[in-house]
Protein backbone atom coordinates (compact mmCIF):
# COMPACT_ATOMS: atom_id res chain seq x y z
CA UNK A 1 0.00 0.00 0.00
CA UNK A 2 1.38 3.53 -1.52
CA UNK A 3 2.65 5.54 2.33
CA UNK A 4 0.34 8.51 0.93
CA UNK A 5 -2.95 6.83 2.23
CA UNK A 6 -1.53 5.33 5.37
CA UNK A 7 -0.50 8.77 6.33
CA UNK A 8 -3.73 10.69 5.75
CA UNK A 9 -5.25 8.20 7.75
CA UNK A 10 -3.00 8.60 10.31
CA UNK A 11 -3.34 12.55 9.84
CA UNK A 12 -6.50 12.19 10.60
CA UNK A 13 -6.95 9.87 13.48
CA UNK A 14 -4.14 12.35 14.79
CA UNK A 15 -1.64 9.38 15.21
CA UNK A 16 2.12 9.41 14.74
CA UNK A 17 3.09 6.14 12.52
CA UNK A 18 4.32 3.20 14.85
CA UNK A 19 7.73 2.45 14.54
CA UNK A 20 6.48 -1.05 14.81
CA UNK A 21 3.03 -2.62 14.38
CA UNK A 22 2.73 -3.77 18.15
CA UNK A 23 -0.32 -4.25 20.62
CA UNK A 24 0.45 -1.30 22.21
CA UNK A 25 0.47 1.31 19.01
CA UNK A 26 -2.81 -0.91 18.12
CA UNK A 27 -4.55 0.09 21.47
CA UNK A 28 -3.72 3.77 20.64
CA UNK A 29 -5.12 3.91 16.94
CA UNK A 30 -8.11 1.83 17.73
CA UNK A 31 -9.47 4.37 20.78
CA UNK A 32 -8.63 7.37 18.22
CA UNK A 33 -10.52 6.38 15.68
CA UNK A 34 -13.51 5.39 17.67
CA UNK A 35 -12.90 9.30 19.35
CA UNK A 36 -12.58 10.70 15.78
CA UNK A 37 -14.45 8.67 13.52
CA UNK A 38 -17.94 8.84 13.80
CA UNK A 39 -20.23 5.60 13.67
CA UNK A 40 -23.19 7.06 11.08
CA UNK A 41 -25.44 5.69 8.19
CA UNK A 42 -25.82 9.49 6.61
CA UNK A 43 -25.43 8.08 3.32
CA UNK A 44 -28.06 5.69 3.51
CA UNK A 45 -30.44 9.10 4.17
CA UNK A 46 -28.39 11.08 1.49
CA UNK A 47 -28.73 8.33 -1.11
CA UNK A 48 -24.57 7.97 -1.31
CA UNK A 49 -23.83 4.72 -2.88
CA UNK A 50 -22.03 2.71 -0.42
CA UNK A 51 -19.40 0.45 -2.37
CA UNK A 52 -16.60 -1.96 -0.04
CA UNK A 53 -13.44 -1.37 -2.09
CA UNK A 54 -10.45 -0.22 -0.33
CA UNK A 55 -9.89 2.82 -2.16
CA UNK A 56 -13.56 4.18 -1.85
CA UNK A 57 -13.33 3.63 2.13
CA UNK A 58 -10.33 5.22 2.51
CA UNK A 59 -11.39 8.19 0.34
CA UNK A 60 -14.34 8.60 2.18
CA UNK A 61 -12.53 8.56 5.76
CA UNK A 62 -9.69 10.85 4.43
CA UNK A 63 -11.29 12.64 1.37
CA UNK A 64 -14.90 13.64 2.58
CA UNK A 65 -14.05 12.75 6.64
CA UNK A 66 -16.63 11.07 6.65
CA UNK A 67 -17.51 7.89 9.01
CA UNK A 68 -19.57 5.14 7.81
CA UNK A 69 -21.61 1.90 9.71
CA UNK A 70 -19.05 -1.55 10.09
CA UNK A 71 -18.00 -2.36 6.44
CA UNK A 72 -16.98 0.67 6.02
CA UNK A 73 -14.82 1.86 9.71
CA UNK A 74 -13.64 -1.71 10.10
CA UNK A 75 -12.63 -2.06 6.25
CA UNK A 76 -10.78 1.18 6.23
CA UNK A 77 -9.40 0.22 9.48
CA UNK A 78 -8.21 -3.03 8.44
CA UNK A 79 -6.44 -1.30 5.74
CA UNK A 80 -4.80 1.17 7.54
CA UNK A 81 -3.33 -1.53 9.76
CA UNK A 82 -2.13 -4.07 6.99
CA UNK A 83 -0.72 -0.65 5.63
CA UNK A 84 1.43 -0.26 8.90
CA UNK A 85 2.36 -3.80 8.79
CA UNK A 86 -0.31 -5.73 11.46
CA UNK A 87 -1.76 -9.31 10.01
CA UNK A 88 -5.29 -8.55 9.66
CA UNK A 89 -7.99 -10.84 9.02
CA UNK A 90 -11.45 -10.02 8.27
CA UNK A 91 -14.35 -11.48 9.93
CA UNK A 92 -18.25 -12.08 9.94
CA UNK A 93 -20.53 -12.31 12.74
CA UNK A 94 -24.22 -11.98 13.21
CA UNK A 95 -25.39 -9.68 15.47
CA UNK A 96 -28.14 -10.52 18.51
CA UNK A 97 -31.44 -8.59 18.47
CA UNK A 98 -33.03 -7.99 21.89
CA UNK A 99 -35.15 -11.02 22.33
CA UNK A 100 -31.25 -13.04 21.60
CA UNK A 101 -32.14 -13.77 17.79
CA UNK A 102 -29.00 -13.57 15.55
CA UNK A 103 -29.62 -11.41 12.13
CA UNK A 104 -28.37 -11.99 8.67
CA UNK A 105 -25.35 -13.93 7.76
CA UNK A 106 -22.33 -11.14 7.01
CA UNK A 107 -24.25 -8.88 9.50
CA UNK A 108 -21.35 -7.45 10.73
CA UNK A 109 -17.66 -7.27 9.95
CA UNK A 110 -14.47 -7.36 12.82
CA UNK A 111 -11.57 -7.81 12.93
CA UNK A 112 -8.54 -10.01 13.62
CA UNK A 113 -4.92 -8.64 14.32
CA UNK A 114 -1.94 -10.38 15.26
CA UNK A 115 0.86 -8.00 15.96
CA UNK A 116 4.66 -8.07 16.19
CA UNK A 117 4.60 -8.74 19.76
CA UNK A 118 2.59 -12.03 18.96
CA UNK A 119 0.00 -11.42 20.31
CA UNK A 120 -3.76 -11.90 18.92
CA UNK A 121 -6.74 -9.22 19.18
CA UNK A 122 -10.22 -8.63 18.28
CA UNK A 123 -10.55 -5.11 16.81
CA UNK A 124 -13.90 -3.34 16.18
CA UNK A 125 -14.42 0.03 15.70
CA UNK A 126 -17.62 -0.32 13.49
CA UNK A 127 -20.23 -1.29 16.26
CA UNK A 128 -20.94 1.48 17.92
CA UNK A 129 -21.14 1.20 21.61
CA UNK A 130 -18.44 -1.48 22.20
CA UNK A 131 -14.89 -1.84 23.52
CA UNK A 132 -12.90 1.35 23.79
CA UNK A 133 -9.99 -0.95 23.05
CA UNK A 134 -9.10 -4.76 21.37
CA UNK A 135 -9.93 -8.07 22.91
CA UNK A 136 -7.68 -10.22 23.58
CA UNK A 137 -8.45 -12.62 20.80
CA UNK A 138 -7.51 -15.82 23.04
CA UNK A 139 -8.89 -14.99 26.36
CA UNK A 140 -12.07 -16.41 27.61
CA UNK A 141 -12.55 -14.50 31.29
CA UNK A 142 -13.56 -11.09 31.49
CA UNK A 143 -11.62 -8.30 30.06
CA UNK A 144 -12.34 -5.24 31.92
CA UNK A 145 -12.72 -1.87 29.14
CA UNK A 146 -13.98 1.35 29.83
CA UNK A 147 -16.96 0.38 27.28
CA UNK A 148 -17.52 -2.27 29.36
CA UNK A 149 -16.93 -5.87 30.52
CA UNK A 150 -16.55 -8.03 27.81
CA UNK A 151 -15.89 -12.08 27.01
CA UNK A 152 -15.45 -14.05 24.55
CA UNK A 153 -16.89 -17.31 24.83
CA UNK A 154 -16.83 -20.66 22.88
CA UNK A 155 -20.68 -20.82 20.82
CA UNK A 156 -22.85 -24.21 21.40
CA UNK A 157 -26.49 -24.32 20.07
CA UNK A 158 -28.07 -23.12 23.69
CA UNK A 159 -25.00 -20.85 23.91
CA UNK A 160 -25.85 -16.90 25.07
CA UNK A 161 -29.63 -17.19 24.24
CA UNK A 162 -29.71 -18.66 20.89
CA UNK A 163 -32.84 -19.75 19.44
CA UNK A 164 -31.61 -22.88 17.27
CA UNK A 165 -32.58 -23.50 14.09
CA UNK A 166 -30.78 -21.26 11.93
CA UNK A 167 -29.05 -19.72 15.06
CA UNK A 168 -26.59 -23.21 15.78
CA UNK A 169 -23.18 -21.99 16.34
CA UNK A 170 -20.84 -23.51 13.77
CA UNK A 171 -17.59 -25.52 15.26
CA UNK A 172 -15.34 -22.80 16.29
CA UNK A 173 -18.03 -20.08 16.76
CA UNK A 174 -17.33 -17.05 19.34
CA UNK A 175 -20.19 -15.66 21.38
CA UNK A 176 -19.07 -11.64 22.24
CA UNK A 177 -20.83 -10.45 25.54
CA UNK A 178 -20.86 -7.15 26.74
CA UNK A 179 -21.68 -7.19 30.70
CA UNK A 180 -23.40 -10.18 30.17
CA UNK A 181 -25.44 -9.71 27.41
CA UNK A 182 -24.82 -11.16 23.93
CA UNK A 183 -23.94 -8.85 21.32
CA UNK A 184 -22.75 -10.82 18.43
CA UNK A 185 -21.57 -14.36 17.42
CA UNK A 186 -18.62 -14.29 15.46
CA UNK A 187 -17.25 -16.77 13.10
CA UNK A 188 -13.31 -17.50 13.34
CA UNK A 189 -12.99 -18.12 9.12
CA UNK A 190 -11.50 -15.57 7.72
CA UNK A 191 -13.05 -13.73 4.48
CA UNK A 192 -12.83 -10.98 2.04
CA UNK A 193 -14.06 -7.88 1.53
CA UNK A 194 -16.14 -8.15 -1.03
CA UNK A 195 -18.28 -11.16 0.83
CA UNK A 196 -19.50 -8.17 2.85
CA UNK A 197 -21.15 -6.48 0.18
CA UNK A 198 -24.63 -8.27 -0.01
CA UNK A 199 -24.88 -7.46 4.16
CA UNK A 200 -24.10 -4.01 3.18
CA UNK A 201 -26.62 -3.99 0.43
CA UNK A 202 -29.08 -5.45 2.44
CA UNK A 203 -28.60 -2.83 5.81
CA UNK A 204 -28.89 0.34 3.48
CA UNK A 205 -31.67 -0.78 1.30
CA UNK A 206 -34.09 -3.30 3.03
CA UNK A 207 -36.97 -1.63 5.27
CA UNK A 208 -36.47 -4.68 7.86
CA UNK A 209 -33.01 -3.09 8.50
CA UNK A 210 -32.75 -0.36 11.53
CA UNK A 211 -30.27 1.45 9.19
CA UNK A 212 -32.91 2.52 6.36
CA UNK A 213 -35.56 3.14 9.89
CA UNK A 214 -33.37 5.46 11.57
CA UNK A 215 -30.28 8.14 11.82
CA UNK A 216 -27.58 8.15 13.86
CA UNK A 217 -24.20 9.53 13.89
CA UNK A 218 -22.04 8.94 16.92
CA UNK A 219 -18.52 8.82 18.72
CA UNK A 220 -16.53 8.26 22.02
CA UNK A 221 -15.90 11.58 23.39
CA UNK A 222 -12.65 12.41 24.87
CA UNK A 223 -13.34 11.76 28.40
CA UNK A 224 -14.68 8.02 27.95
CA UNK A 225 -18.14 9.44 27.65
CA UNK A 226 -20.37 9.24 24.13
CA UNK A 227 -21.88 11.73 22.02
CA UNK A 228 -24.70 10.74 19.50
CA UNK A 229 -26.89 12.56 17.36
CA UNK A 230 -30.11 10.70 16.27
CA UNK A 231 -32.34 12.30 14.22
CA UNK A 232 -32.69 15.32 15.70
CA UNK A 233 -31.86 14.40 19.36
CA UNK A 234 -28.65 15.45 20.39
CA UNK A 235 -27.49 12.76 23.35
CA UNK A 236 -24.12 13.17 25.28
CA UNK A 237 -23.69 10.30 27.45
CA UNK A 238 -20.98 10.79 30.41
CA UNK A 239 -18.69 8.32 31.43
CA UNK A 240 -20.66 7.42 34.36
CA UNK A 241 -23.48 6.76 32.08
CA UNK A 242 -25.73 9.84 33.24
CA UNK A 243 -27.60 10.79 30.13
CA UNK A 244 -28.38 14.48 28.65
CA UNK A 245 -30.77 14.74 25.85
CA UNK A 246 -31.99 17.82 23.59
CA UNK A 247 -33.93 18.18 20.64
CA UNK A 248 -32.61 20.06 17.72
CA UNK A 249 -35.36 22.55 16.58
CA UNK A 250 -33.68 23.88 13.17
CA UNK A 251 -31.75 22.21 10.13
CA UNK A 252 -28.85 24.85 10.84
CA UNK A 253 -28.71 23.68 14.31
CA UNK A 254 -28.68 19.96 13.00
CA UNK A 255 -25.56 20.95 10.62
CA UNK A 256 -24.13 23.07 12.88
CA UNK A 257 -23.54 20.14 15.31
CA UNK A 258 -22.51 17.30 12.62
CA UNK A 259 -19.84 20.17 11.63
CA UNK A 260 -18.73 20.78 14.94
CA UNK A 261 -18.93 18.06 17.01
CA UNK A 262 -18.73 14.99 14.52
CA UNK A 263 -16.63 16.82 11.62
CA UNK A 264 -19.02 16.13 8.87
CA UNK A 265 -19.81 19.24 6.54
CA UNK A 266 -23.17 18.54 4.61
CA UNK A 267 -25.33 20.62 3.09
CA UNK A 268 -28.25 19.32 3.72
CA UNK A 269 -30.25 17.63 6.62
CA UNK A 270 -30.45 13.55 5.66
CA UNK A 271 -34.07 12.61 6.76
CA UNK A 272 -35.18 9.13 7.20
CA UNK A 273 -38.31 8.40 4.69
CA UNK A 274 -41.80 7.99 5.77
CA UNK A 275 -42.60 3.88 4.60
CA UNK A 276 -46.57 5.35 4.46
CA UNK A 277 -45.50 8.29 1.87
CA UNK A 278 -43.51 11.56 1.97
CA UNK A 279 -40.34 12.46 4.23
Amino acid sequence: MRTEPVDAYLLRLGAARPHRPTSEALRELHLRHLRTVPFENLSVHLGEEIVLEEKRLLDKMTGTRRGGFCYELNGAFATLLTGLGYEVELLAARVYDDEGRLGIPYDHLALRVRTADGDTWLADVGFGAHSHYPLAFAERGEQDDPGGRFRLVEAGPDAAGARGGGDSASAGDLDVLRDGRPQYRLETRPRVLGDFSAGAWWHSTSPLSHFTRSLVCSRITEDGGRITLGGRTLTTTAPDGAREKRELETDEEVLAVYGERFGIDLDRVPTVPNRNGGC
